[in-house]
């Protein structure tokens, strides 16, 4: 789902003009990007909470040259799922309902619907695929 999906289907949901849900979305993504900003975590119940790690600089290497490169210090978001959003996508759903029985393919790390891609294995060509 993208920004302007989500911003439609509240709209729809909530009867509100689209600019006005449109204003909605914006707001709530604006102050949890104020909050973590100032280092502040965010907790939504049921659903998540968003905190901001710290990483040190670290010598790194660039994968074509194999030069060192320094890498900086920085602070990244990151998002862990809550309980019940990690039940609720834990449910058996329609499409491993149809794997059980055999009528669909299994849903892998690389399936389109889960965003995953697929890579050639390191064996020029060969049959295999490798998941990444």
């Amino acid at each position: 789902m993208t920004k302007s999906e989500l911003i439609e289907r509240l709209a729809e949901q909530s009867g509100l003009p689209r600019t006005r849900a449109e204003e909605v979305v914006n707001t709530i993504f604006e102050c949890i990007t104020d909050a973590l900003e100032q280092g502040e975590g965010i907790e939504i119940r049921g659903f998540g909470s968003f905190t901001v790690r710290q990483y040190r600089a670290y010598e790194g290497r660039n994968p074509r040259t194999g030069e060192e490169v320094r890498v900086a210090p920085k602070r990244l978001p990151y998002f862990k799922v809550g309980k019940e959003l990690r039940e609720r996508l834990n449910e058996p759903g329609a499409a491993r309902e149809e794997w059980a029985r055999g009528a669909a393919e299994p849903p892998t790390a690389a399936s389109p619907e889960r965003g995953g891609k697929r890579k050639r294995g390191a064996g020029g060509g060969s049959e295999a695929e490798d998941v990444i």
